[in-house]
């Protein structure tokens, strides 16, 4: 039974500094938090869902781009993981908009419905 055999494990005692992954995601959240309740302000009530998830969408791009440019393998892993979470997020939240929320996105006016 070699899967048993513990007497080749070596216990390192050094550690690379962690990436603080959960922080910076917790972060990113709460910016998106600002900016969706920034938002709030200038879109109607009705866009307000397609405009948030918008949002996340773009954080998530801006995010895989700063993967692409991290050299370091385990940072890269780390942002590309944040970036499919925010996009999951965001996918998640679609859907719950209605098509006819999408259209008054695309189509603000000051004219009544």
């Amino acid at each position: 039974m070699a899967f048993l055999d513990r007497s080749q494990i070596v216990r390192t005692t050094d550690r690379a500094p962690s990436a603080r992954g959960k922080e910076l995601f917790a972060g990113i959240l709460i910016v998106a938090l600002i900016a969706a309740l920034g938002i709030r302000n200038v879109v109607p009530a009705d866009a307000l869902a397609p405009a948030i998830v918008t949002l996340l969408f773009a954080v998530a791009a801006v995010t895989a781009g700063f993967a692409l440019l991290c050299r370091r393998d385990r940072f890269r892993i780390m942002w590309f993981d944040l970036a499919g979470s925010l996009t999951f997020i965001g996918i998640v939240l679609s859907v719950l908009i209605e098509p006819d929320q999408m259209v008054r996105l695309l189509t603000l006016t000051d004219h009544p419905e």
